[in-house]
């Protein structure tokens, strides 16, 4: 009797403690969690080639102008001054690349573009759960424009169901619209050597045009 009373007891005991791990586990993340910023980016993290999975801004004409490019790699690189970092951006139209080089100064999570004066650009590096992604935050102010960027860029060209969830809620937490998702298939550009000309512009470069 005294045996079967203490295996009911376990059983019970069992299923209260699965029923909390499940709860924990599925509890939504807080917006202050999901739009935590990097303590500090670590070096070489951003190094090498990586591709825009989903974008998303709240000025309209800039996301119109996200979803006419088929394809989008940033590429970083590390310069002789540690705080700096080389950002070329490479905008696929059709068969056409476009190639905008920047430099980038970064402090702790928080990185500034230098763009000759034509608009300021700040940004952050955000937690994200996702091993081989980064999710970075755009503040973007100039004569035409004034938004807010959040982009999602990583070494694969897709990413998995959950990582793109809790990428939407950092959007519904920023009041952004839903994600411009590029498509997987779409060809990216390749990077451009020191030794070749300049790559075909599709136009000039504006800040329309910054990712």
């Amino acid at each position: 009797m005294m045996t079967s009373v203490y295996r009911d007891m376990f059983a019970l005991c069992a299923t209260v403690l699965l029923y909390f791990i499940s709860v924990s586990h599925s509890a939504p993340l807080s917006c202050e969690d999901l739009l935590r910023p990097l303590d500090q980016l670590e070096p070489g993290l951003m190094e090498g080639r990586w591709a825009l999975v989903a974008g998303s801004l709240n000025h309209p004409p800039s996301l119109e102008a996200l979803k006419l490019r088929d394809s989008i790699t940033m590429v970083f690189s590390n310069s002789s001054e540690t705080s700096t970092i080389s950002y070329t951006q490479i905008n696929r139209f059709g068969d056409k690349c476009q190639n905008l080089p920047y430099n980038i100064s970064i402090e702790g999570s928080t990185f500034t573009f230098d763009v000759g004066h034509r608009f300021n650009l700040t940004g952050t590096f955000l937690h994200t759960p996702c091993p081989d992604c980064v999710v970075m935050r755009w503040d973007v102010e100039s004569r035409k424009r004034v938004s807010l960027d959040l982009y999602l860029v990583s070494r694969r060209r897709e990413v998995g169901p959950k990582e793109m969830e809790e990428y939407k809620a950092q959007l519904e937490c920023l009041k952004l619209p839903p994600p411009v998702m590029m498509d997987p298939t779409k060809e990216l550009c390749p990077e451009q050597t020191p030794s070749e000309p300049a790559a075909a512009q599709t136009g000039e470069k504006t800040e329309e045009q910054t990712a």
